[in-house]
């Protein structure tokens, strides 16, 4: 389950540190508890980052078809 704080993170700063857990797991040297923690933690970062994208491709698709939609009615001479 994500968090408050997590909510709170802007996408720069949950790819920032999703970037570090992946770092992290890949360099390996860590318990099974601390690998299983990191995942758990990137998996957070990546519902917040899909989230964002998610909402940013909402914000694009609405702003096309607004544009589409005003296509139509202007232009004409």
């Amino acid at each position: 389950m994500t968090s408050r704080t997590d909510e709170a993170l802007g996408y720069e700063q949950a790819r920032d540190e999703l970037i570090e857990v992946v770092r992290r797991l890949e360099a390996g040297g860590t318990t099974l508890e601390e690998s299983l923690a990191l995942w758990e933690r990137g998996e957070e970062l990546a519902k917040v980052c899909r989230r964002w994208l998610e909402g940013a491709r909402a914000r694009l698709d609405a702003a096309l078809a607004e544009e589409e939609g005003d296509g139509g009615s202007s232009g004409g001479a």
